[in-house]
């Protein structure tokens, strides 16, 4: 699928909307610096995985390497004791994650006492990436007052069996948005662009579902192949289905915060990509290309800059 969308139209909406401010984030999920910024804390926000790097999916575009950069808990899995000692060497929030089970939940409920002490008595920011979510799972987040949960949204039923490899369908991660939603809790979805190996296959559908909730911001990544991995071989998606999808999802959703996250291809690809998010009205960028913060000035944004994850758009920190 492809759309002709004139560059001024995502800009204008996005200034009509949010002004001109636009936001960069760097993370501690990775040391990373350019010659425009360089961050101070690399620690204030870190990944927690309650697996360690172990996974049941294994699914074909990481193979548990996403989660080989993660702090893990120690031998008592104690995720409140993890935190604190984190936060002892300056942490301020955490991203609770973890390899998934078979059902495509991640393990979180054995936490949920945790995460609501470490909110509590540490005052520390907790956002989980939860994986397709049950009824249980959403009660359970709730109740631990997390402050916001991170999911993949898929609108394939292809793409869900051959990459993911789990028996559901895209029903199943509308019913996770929709047991969120009735919970009150800050939805933060992810799109995979070009997840089923490098070829665009549900995306659109995936944005129709995401537009039908309440979300605090849409995070869009684009699929990176990574060495090791049965898509390691593969081309990143075009960059022109990406770029169209930009605009589409600026078009669909312009009332709401959209960032360009972590995930995406490295060398001019990212360059070219962090250029059209910017031109396409796009919040903010986690990692700015090099060159990217100049640019975002010369097309008249004022940068902001955050050493947070680039969920925390209400944050404020």
């Amino acid at each position: 699928m492809s759309i002709t969308t004139d560059l001024a139209e995502g800009m204008r909406r996005r200034i009509e909307q949010f002004g001109t401010e636009i936001q960069f984030y760097a993370p501690g999920l990775k040391r990373w610096q350019s010659s425009e910024w360089t961050p101070e804390r690399a620690n204030a926000f870190l990944p927690v995985s309650v697996t360690g790097t172990a996974c049941a999916l294994k699914c074909d575009h990481c193979q548990t390497k996403v989660l080989e950069g993660m702090v893990t808990l120690g031998d008592g899995r104690d995720l409140y004791a993890t935190a604190q000692r984190l936060q002892e060497q300056g942490t301020d929030g955490i991203l609770v994650s973890g390899g998934s089970q078979r059902h495509g939940g991640v393990p979180l409920a054995p936490h949920f006492d945790a995460m609501r002490r470490i909110r509590d008595e540490l005052g520390m920011r907790v956002v989980v990436h939860s994986g397709v979510v049950s009824p249980k799972m959403a009660e359970g987040l709730a109740d631990a007052g997390v402050d916001a949960v991170m999911l993949d949204i898929m609108g394939s039923e292809e793409t869900i069996r051959e990459v993911y490899h789990l028996d559901l369908t895209p029903a199943d991660f509308d019913r996770s948005l929709a047991l969120l939603a009735e919970r009150g809790l800050r939805i933060i979805p992810h799109i995979v662009l070009g997840l089923h190996y490098g070829q665009f296959k549900g995306e659109w559908d995936a944005l129709e579902m995401i537009a039908s909730y309440p979300v605090s911001t849409l995070i869009l990544v684009v699929l990176t192949p990574l060495v090791g991995t049965p898509m390691g071989h593969l081309p990143p998606p075009p960059l022109g289905d990406v770029t169209d999808f930009f605009a589409l999802s600026r078009a669909r959703m312009p009332e709401t915060h959209i960032n360009l996250g972590c995930g995406r291809p490295m060398g001019q690809m990212k360059i070219d990509l962090d250029r059209a998010a910017i031109d396409q009205g796009l919040n903010g960028i986690a990692y700015p290309a090099e060159g990217m913060i100049a640019y975002a000035r010369e097309r008249g944004l004022d940068p902001a800059f955050h050493e947070y994850c680039c969920s925390l758009t209400w944050a404020g920190l």
